[in-house]
């Protein structure tokens, strides 16, 4: 039995970084970004129409490994940015806050436009 809040398949499928790699792939660039190692992504497995590459091989001008290595490289995210990009994490007084206020500026003009002679 599912609850509301479990992702169906293949949503549900766990998104690990890759282990390091002397000749890298493609699919290994894919799990950094699901993985959350690129930092502009949560944590989540992306099921994608075609994987990264396939454009370019069905081009007959496949990405080599040390090009795929700099890509992985150039893209991986400091701990810094991971941690501000979780939605996850510290910002949990978000939308409580905003919905507080949402609130709240209809009381205060209301009641100032009600008390106003």
């Amino acid at each position: 039995m599912f609850r509301s809040e479990d992702h169906p398949s293949p949503g549900n499928i766990p998104a690990h970084a890759p282990p390091p790699s002397d000749k890298p792939t493609t699919a290994m660039l894919k799990a950094d970004i699901d993985s959350g190692s690129t930092g502009d992504k949560v944590v989540h497995y992306d099921p994608g129409l075609s994987q990264l590459g396939t454009d370019d091989e069905a081009a007959g001008h496949s990405p080599s490994h040390e090009r795929i290595a700099l890509a992985r490289k150039t893209e991986a995210a400091s701990d810094r940015v991971r941690k501000i990009g979780n939605p996850q994490g510290r910002q949990s007084w978000v939308l409580p806050g905003f919905v507080g206020f949402i609130v709240a500026v209809p009381l205060i003009v209301g009641s100032a436009l009600w008390l106003a002679p």
